[in-house]
């Protein structure tokens, strides 16, 4: 039972008039965050990164397509996968119908993982998605954008990601320790439910990122990890605003086709 507290339609007014005044304090902040990102410097990309999509192999200059923005989510979903990320596929969710807009703003939007690009048209498939999705396959893209790691960086030499250092995982994180479903650590059941070990899962990692051209030539202007990516999670910005908020116990969500099952 809710222990709330209630009160008259004045006693809420006065007290969503406070809330309202810091809720315009944070929409200035978040302005002013959106100068910082858009002032931050242009990095020119040096390498050559090849992509399979459904109208064949692009380079990353190719993705811009008739625009000078492009937008980059990095979706996790490595080769040993079965299935996309629930997190991962439950942003996703809120990808469709985008694209347009953005390209009428003189963006262009990918989702990017390290999947064969037939396992990523079969999942698109399943899930009822159009946004477009390349495959990274084939480059150094995930490892040089930091979101994805290999074994020695896992379990000896530690990772960078969200631009800060994680140490090497002991010896015994190698075993794909998955015992239940019922288990609250987030990566053993999203190695479960995307049909890998917890470590293999683990190596894979979400993002974002923006790149830009300039005279010609590809630039990288922004990348965002961890939660940061929460911004975009369009059920999150909605739960927010209701009365129990994320209201989160454990890992409540699901792929869209999932819940009737759980």
């Amino acid at each position: 039972m809710s222990t709330h507290v209630t009160g008259s339609r004045e006693e809420w007014l006065a007290a969503r008039l406070d809330l309202l005044a810091a809720e315009k304090d944070l929409t200035r902040k978040s302005d002013e965050l959106a100068r910082q990102r858009q002032a931050l410097p242009w990095v020119k990309i040096e390498k050559n990164y090849d992509f399979d999509t459904e109208s064949g192999p692009k380079s990353l200059k190719e993705l811009f397509g008739e625009r000078t923005q492009l937008i980059i989510y990095h979706f996790m979903f490595g080769p040993d996968y079965t299935a996309g990320c629930p997190s991962c596929s439950a942003i996703a969710d809120g990808f469709n119908g985008i694209t347009t807009h953005l390209e009428n703003h003189d963006v262009s939007f990918w989702a990017i993982s390290r999947a064969p690009l037939e396992k990523l048209d079969a999942y698109k498939k399943r899930m009822g998605w159009d946004f477009p999705w390349a495959s990274s396959f084939r480059s150094d893209f995930n490892g040089d954008f930091n979101v994805w790691f290999t074994e020695a960086q896992q379990f000896e030499e530690g990772i960078t990601y969200n631009y800060r250092h994680e140490d090497a995982l002991p010896a015994e994180e190698r075993r794909p320790a998955i015992p239940s479903r019922t288990t609250p650590d987030g990566a053993t059941i999203g190695a479960l439910t995307s049909g890998t070990d917890r470590a293999t899962y683990a190596r894979e990692r979400p993002g974002i990122s923006s790149f830009v051209l300039k005279d010609g030539l590809v630039h990288h202007s922004y990348s965002s990890y961890g939660r940061g990516v929460d911004a975009i999670w369009n059920a999150y910005q909605w739960l927010d605003r209701t009365p129990f908020g994320r209201n989160e116990n454990g890992y409540w969500w699901r792929r869209h086709d999932e819940y009737a099952n759980q």
